[in-house]
């Protein structure tokens, strides 16, 4: 039986930077995936020389140089700039809210005139000194317009239930931009690698073995046998057996179409705000890399309730899932074999930039030891 020094179940972001750092350095990895295809939730798949996001929209955002470096030495990054719209009751809006989103919804064309609108609609909430859930900390913190036009509809349909039994805490700020900007992100470095996510994964990858359509969990002792160490990124409470039980998520369903056009809707991001229209955007994914060909590619993405068998993408950071992943990380903690990694083994969402850097911290903790 050969032997590793590390078996990595999940050959998403995390455990493709751990492996290569791990194989730089002289240990032999086996890295194992669940899925068919390397790259986790950010594999792309190609539809008419279309990189299609297969999971949902990831667009690369860091102000950490670092790591920024870090990916780009093994891929080229292209200067996209997410730049969303939102659709509502068939007008669109500029996101995040900027200048140009207040001109869209009152016609102000300065930034006192903005700021003066918002606080005029806030006053109306300034009663709710303490909001008792979210509906009402959004409204203190923004009015009603906004609230009803962009943020209601399509929070409540992102976690399947009334803002009013949504907690106050989910909604802690809300950024607004007194200029004429739409880049989303403040972040100093963005963009999509050249030729598409698969690019990032592969070059990590390369030269270290990874076995697919491999169920750590079907195979759990004979694979365990086959390495000094574990680093697993998969479902914390599974990895436990479920024994303090079973944390929740909110899942993701998508429609992916080819459409015989060249272009469907002139950006790649399109939220619809609406709590009637059942999908949360539209993603149109040739927009990513200024792609020119004569067809394109569009996925409507619509939130869904997690079950077994789906793929759990948002955590609930509520008061007994938060419990809950304190008693797993205790158990966790008295693993000292297994290393636990990555956004399903944290139970918190994480960008990708977090993701690259959080695995980078681990390894070098690994050289300490």
């Amino acid at each position: 039986m050969e032997k590793y020094d590390y078996l990595i179940v999940g050959a998403g972001l995390f455990g493709a930077v751990f492996a290569h750092e791990a194989k730089k350095a002289g240990k032999r990895c086996l890295v194992i995936d669940k899925r068919n295809h390397r790259g986790g939730n950010i594999y792309c798949e190609d539809i008419a020389g279309i990189h299609v996001h297969k999971y949902g929209a990831h667009i690369f955002h860091t102000d950490n140089k670092e790591v920024w470096d870090y990916v780009n030495s093994f891929v080229e990054f292209n200067r996209y700039t997410n730049s969303p719209l939102a659709s509502f009751e068939g007008k669109l809006y500029n996101l995040p809210f900027n200048m140009n989103t207040f001109y869209q919804l009152w016609g102000v064309k300065t930034p006192s005139e903005a700021k003066a609108k918002i606080e005029e609609q806030r006053k109306e909430y300034a009663h709710l000194t303490e909001p008792a859930n979210l509906e009402e900390q959004a409204l203190k913190l923004c009015g009603k317009d906004i609230y009803r036009c962009l943020i209601k509809g399509y929070t409540e349909k992102q976690w399947g239930r009334s803002a009013k039994e949504l907690p106050a805490f989910i909604i802690k700020r809300i950024p607004f931009r007194f200029i004429y900007d739409n880049n989303y992100f403040n972040d100093a470095y963005q963009g999509i690698p050249k030729g598409g996510y698969n690019v990032l994964i592969d070059a990590l990858l390369e030269g270290i073995e990874v076995r697919l359509d491999t169920n750590y969990f079907d195979h759990r002792q004979e694979l365990d046998a086959l390495a000094d160490k574990i680093l697993f990124t998969g479902c914390l409470d599974q990895f436990f057996d479920y024994q303090c039980g079973h944390l929740e998520y909110r899942s993701l369903r998508f429609d992916t179409q080819h459409l015989e056009m060249e272009d469907f809707q002139g950006n790649a991001v399109v939220n619809y705000t609406e709590r009637e229209v059942p999908y949360t955007r539209v993603i149109e994914h040739k927009h990513f890399e200024y792609g020119t060909q004569p067809t394109t590619v569009i996925t409507y993405e619509y939130p869904d309730d997690f079950a077994p068998g789906k793929e759990p993408y948002y955590p609930v950071n509520d008061k007994r899932n938060t419990e809950m992943v304190r008693k797993y990380k205790e158990l966790a903690a008295e693993r000292k074999e297994v290393l636990f990694g990555g956004r399903l083994a944290q139970y918190a969402y994480a960008d990708m930039d977090d993701t690259v850097a959080a695995a980078l911290t681990l390894w070098r903790k690994q050289t300490k030891n």
